[in-house]
């Protein structure tokens, strides 16, 4: 069960910033995890590379929308049915140490905690320049390692 009062629900580290290459496995690790069907995946427009209006997933086509007045750090998958899922972006070029200490403290209680609070307590300083990207613009667009591995599902 998921904790709505909190900010994010997990977190997620990619690899890279490349939207296209990124999003097919996080789609198919959701999907079986939570045992639900991914149908549209909300990005930050700046904190990405190459987003696709669609991605491939299991017999269907999953929308990607994407966003320049959300907060860059949060990917947020859409359902058939229940709530949606807000996850924490830990940027791919994220040092081992604060990324996994990131990761775990998503997955305890943040129902009182910021996704800069989490990266602060993780020693990972927020990113001021995607921060202010962020605040800077005001409308929606959209289509409508472990020290050696990393994690290939969300927390």
């Amino acid at each position: 069960m998921l904790d709505r009062r909190a900010v994010v629900n997990g977190a997620w580290w990619p690899y890279s910033h490349d939207a296209a290459a990124e999003l097919p496995d996080l789609i198919a690790a959701v999907d079986q995890r939570l045992q639900r069907t991914t149908m549209l995946v909300g990005v930050h427009r700046n904190a990405w590379r190459r987003i696709p209006q669609r991605i491939p997933a299991r017999g269907r086509t999953v929308r990607v929308g994407w966003f320049r007045h959300a907060d860059p750090h949060v990917i947020v998958l859409f359902f058939t049915s229940d709530e949606p899922v807000t996850l924490l972006m830990i940027p791919p070029d994220t040092a081992a140490g604060p990324a996994e200490a990131a990761l775990k403290l998503t997955a305890r209680n943040t129902a009182d905690l910021s996704d800069d609070a989490i990266f602060a307590l993780a020693h990972l300083p927020p990113d001021p320049a995607l921060r202010a990207t962020a605040e800077s613009m005001a409308c929606c667009e959209s289509e409508t390692r472990s020290s050696t591995s990393r994690p290939s599902a969300p927390v």
